[in-house]
């Protein structure tokens, strides 16, 4: 096979891996049977896994998935089928991205969702750029309470085109309204809010809907999803397009990915949607079916003329929420917000009796907080993952002078115990951190 290919030997065929990077020895592996390297692999597979008790957020969230989903997903007719450019092919899978859809917008209480996007980021993106060509405007008002890694993708999104991200400043943990009663002009195209924000604060939406709307701007709306279940819908709060991660439908965290981007928007607006759309519809016999319309991608009609370039979905993904939102269903969600919010505000008041410890901003979150800590974030973060406790995120990565701002979430799998595991490492780590200062 060497001298066919042209090649003496192996090593040959790495040639464009750097040297440094490769293994210079043999693999050590010994010859067995099925049966024992399976349970040789099992073994690796545990030492992987350390029971994080995980109160990150961020974005995605550690949910308990029930074991109907997997069942369902499994099935190779939705792990192996394509949903093809074609409209009229697999209709098992068109149909249950046509259920995505339809959940997506009970959700939110939008009039038309899309069959998915690529994440919540990138769904955001995809939304400023709508709403700049509904309104024939160039400027983007972002609030800095949204996840900084999502207003990176909109400038990265938008650097390529004749439009100006601004960034509204926060007060106190959220949209500065004043400020962005200022800011706000005649060549907006839209504002951007997220609800809950980075912070896990609760922002006044109806109010920065009536600052864009009196300009004839759009206002996109970013959510979470679970979150989403015991708030007031976007429609109801004058958001024109909806988009956000579905990841904690479902998906598990694994290393950061896949993740699940939906979009949702008024009536008006379904012309202009980025990506696919399902719809159902009647064939010459009467008989109900699915297929995509309203394909204004650069595949189809000139590129000029095209909404997106974004040419696919995450079809499995959003085959896991809409099975994972069908299950629950409006109880269930109802139900998972609820424990996670009861969590959180049990783990905020515990951490707020420790000494050095308090919030950070005054005022109503769900399921995610930003609590003062009396030493760095990041140092925490070092140290408690070092005992099996990811406690939280570090603001001041992103956030200068947010240092001291560790953002700690819940969900409905945080225990009693993984409770009382963080509250007893946070006190020990600060009663160290005083002795060390005397």
């Amino acid at each position: 096979m060497l001298s066919r290919i042209g090649v003496s030997r192996i090593d040959d065929l790495l040639s464009d891996i750097p040297t440094p990077l490769r293994l210079n020895r043999p693999l050590d592996i010994t010859a067995t049977s099925e049966l024992e390297l399976l349970a040789q692999m099992g073994e690796l597979a545990e030492s992987n896994s350390t029971g994080l008790a995980c109160f990150a957020g961020g974005g995605v969230y550690d949910h308990f998935i029930p074991a109907a989903v997997a069942a369902v997903v499994n099935r190779p007719e939705f792990v192996t089928a394509y949903t093809p450019y074609q409209p009229e092919v697999s209709q098992g899978t068109l149909q249950v991205i046509y259920e995505f859809q339809s959940h997506i917008c009970r959700l939110t209480g939008m009039d038309v969702a899309n069959a998915s996007m690529y994440d919540g980021a990138s769904a955001m993106a995809e939304a400023a750029v709508m709403a700049c060509k509904v309104t024939r405007r160039n400027r983007v008002l972002v609030s800095e309470t949204v996840n900084p890694l999502y207003r990176q993708v909109l400038k990265t999104y938008l650097s390529g085109r004749d439009t100006r991200v601004v960034t509204a400043p926060m007060k106190a943990g959220v949209t500065d309204e004043q400020s962005l009663s200022e800011m706000v002009d005649d060549q907006t195209a839209c504002v951007i809010a997220a609800q809950p924000n980075f912070f896990g604060r609760l922002e006044d939406i109806e109010g920065a809907a009536k600052i864009v709307h009196t300009v004839g701007g759009k206002l996109v709306m970013v959510i979470d999803p679970i979150v989403q279940a015991i708030l007031k819908t976007p429609a109801a709060c004058g958001a024109d397009i909806v988009v956000g991660e579905g990841q904690p439908l479902g998906t598990p965290v694994s290393f950061g990915g896949p993740l699940l981007g939906f979009f949702a928007a008024r009536k008006q607006l379904i012309r202009s949607l980025p990506g696919r759309v399902v719809a159902r519809t009647k064939d010459v016999e009467g008989r109900d079916g699915f297929v995509l319309t309203l394909q204004t991608r650069e595949q189809h009609i000139r590129r000029e003329k095209a909404t997106s370039n974004i040419c696919t979905n995450e079809a499995l993904c959003a085959t896991t929420a809409a099975v994972y939102m069908t299950l629950l269903g409006r109880t269930g969600l109802k139900q998972v917000a609820l424990l996670s919010a009861e969590k959180a505000q049990e783990t905020a008041r515990r951490l707020c009796e420790l000494d050095g410890f308090a919030p950070y901003f005054e005022g109503p979150f769900v399921r995610e907080f930003a609590i003062r800590t009396p030493l760095p974030a990041r140092e925490i973060i070092l140290n408690l993952v070092t005992q099996d406790i990811l406690p939280g995120i570090d603001a001041g990565r992103w956030y200068p002078g947010l240092e001291d701002c560790l953002i700690v979430a819940t969900t409905e799998k945080r225990t009693p115990h993984d409770i009382d595991c963080l509250i007893e490492a946070m006190k020990k780590l600060a009663k160290s951190h005083a002795m060390s200062r005397m």
